[in-house]
């Protein structure tokens, strides 16, 4: 855990300094902590350079725990940090959960390893930093509690991860049917799945329309081909049910859940009715149009890796004696998933090995020079930014995003990585750039290897 946790902090560290962060989104959360702890609650600069909330697109409020520690410690680094640190200690949980079943320490270690290992986790940490991402450790910090009958501390990280965003509380409501099948708790677990899924209706149906002037969530149009909203894929489910597994379990879908369960070697599968939490999070990956939610290399997984280990780690415990075997195997089966899908950096020197993003924590001549030309921009100026320099400027009250220009006191883009909004696009992104060069009401102040700095005149 320790070594996880100071490895991948540092590497997500180097990533930041290296710009393979951006202003969507990394800069987005860092805004919100910043405006927070200047008394101005999650308040965000959007894409289109409104300023909102941040509850009108997500409801993540455990960003606003952030604000003492950044008082402390005001720099985009104590997310990534922290990030880092708590996927780690998810770790522990699962090793009393595991140890507990299989009524082996060893057992609990490998499992605990095999976490630690997993492709999944490892993306989701270097995935920039959203609050999401904590609902892993916590979730499984919940699990434990439930499955020790311990339900005041079972609720007080259930609670938590809630917090992290608006659909972790239908996660909760899943380890609620689990415990109300598995444990013929019927009360309880009823209660506690009623309350997860009525905290997911508010906040979809309540918290973001009001934050957002009585629209519905931005994020809607991703489901467009499948019903468009919560209610019209449940009507599509009794409608056209073949619609949706056709979309679900497309090619890039398939290979979405084989890279989740082979790396675990299929163990989670030997506990199907925990696997029932997992189920929300799975269709609103997999019925998405967003090629990101169905692919481990985002922070997308972090409800599904606590519950396929948990599964893995309480079906171990129904192997008897082949229990520690099964340990061994899910480490093993993690070890070859990291060398053929993971991120460290170290398997782009071994043949066969993932070399994605291998290069990403590099930091060039020209990321320094970069680095150097945001010094130029002042504190509280506004200002717009392409994206990957916008992550380092979102410690203010108002920034835009290339080639939203707005009241933007300064401009600045960098040649070498252009984009327009949120995202990378080489040759809109230049003609922008040249367009930009030709307004009178900006002057180039500076530019070196690309980075240009403009002022409004």
């Amino acid at each position: 855990m320790a070594a996880y946790g100071a490895g991948f902090a540092a590497l997500s560290l180097l990533r930041h300094r290296a710009f393979e962060t951006g202003r969507f989104d990394l800069g987005n959360m860092v805004q919100a902590v910043w405006s927070t702890a200047h008394g101005h609650l999650l308040q965000v600069t959007n894409l289109h350079g409104a300023q909102i909330s941040r509850l009108a697109a997500h409801v993540d409020p455990i960003l606003v725990a952030f604000a003492p520690l950044w008082w402390l410690w005001p720099s985009p680094s104590l997310l990534l940090t922290t990030q880092a640190l708590a996927v780690a200690l998810g770790a522990l949980p699962l090793f009393w959960l595991a140890r507990k079943h299989t009524g082996s320490s060893r057992a609990g270690l490998g499992f605990s390893l095999a976490y630690l290992l997993f492709p999944a986790t490892q993306w989701m940490t270097l995935n920039e930093f959203h609050p999401v991402a904590l609902a892993c450790p916590l979730l499984l910090f919940a699990i434990w509690y439930l499955d020790e009958d311990r339900l005041l501390p079972f609720t007080f990280f259930a609670v938590l991860a809630a917090l992290t965003r608006e659909e972790i509380p239908l996660v909760i409501a899943g380890l609620g049917v689990w415990y109300a099948i598995g444990r013929r708790r019927w009360l309880a677990g009823g209660a506690i799945a009623a309350a997860g899924i009525a905290a997911t209706a508010i906040a979809v149906q309540v918290v973001i329309p009001h934050f957002n002037h009585g629209s519905g969530s931005s994020f809607y149009g991703r489901y467009d081909a499948v019903g468009g909203s919560a209610a019209g894929i449940v009507r599509k489910a009794f409608t056209d049910p073949g619609r949706l597994l056709s979309v679900a379990f497309d090619h890039r879908g398939t290979h979405y859940l084989l890279n989740l369960l082979l790396p675990i070697a299929g163990l989670a599968l030997a506990a199907p009715l925990v696997l029932v939490a997992v189920v929300p999070e799975l269709a609103l990956n997999l019925l998405s149009s967003v090629d990101a939610q169905s692919s481990i290399h985002y922070h997308y997984v972090a409800a599904e890796i606590p519950i396929l280990f948990a599964a893995a780690a309480i079906g171990a415990g129904r192997l008897g004696r082949w229990a520690g075997a099964a340990a061994t195997v899910a480490v093993l089966a993690a070890l070859a998933g990291n060398y053929l899908l993971g991120p460290m950096p170290l398997w782009r020197f071994v043949p066969g090995g993932e070399t994605l993003q291998a290069r990403s924590a590099h930091v060039s001549r020209h990321d320094r020079i970069a680095a150097r030309e945001l010094h130029l921009i002042p504190a509280a100026a506004p200002v717009t930014a392409t994206n990957a320099l916008g992550a380092h400027l979102s410690e203010r009250k108002r920034i835009f995003s290339f080639p939203y220009l707005r009241d933007a006191a300064w401009v600045i883009v960098d040649e070498r990585k252009p984009s327009l909004g949120d995202h990378n696009d080489r040759r809109g992104g230049l003609g922008r750039i040249q367009q930009l060069r030709r307004d009178p009401r900006f002057r180039l102040v500076a530019a070196a290897d690309g980075v240009l700095v403009f002022r409004r005149r």
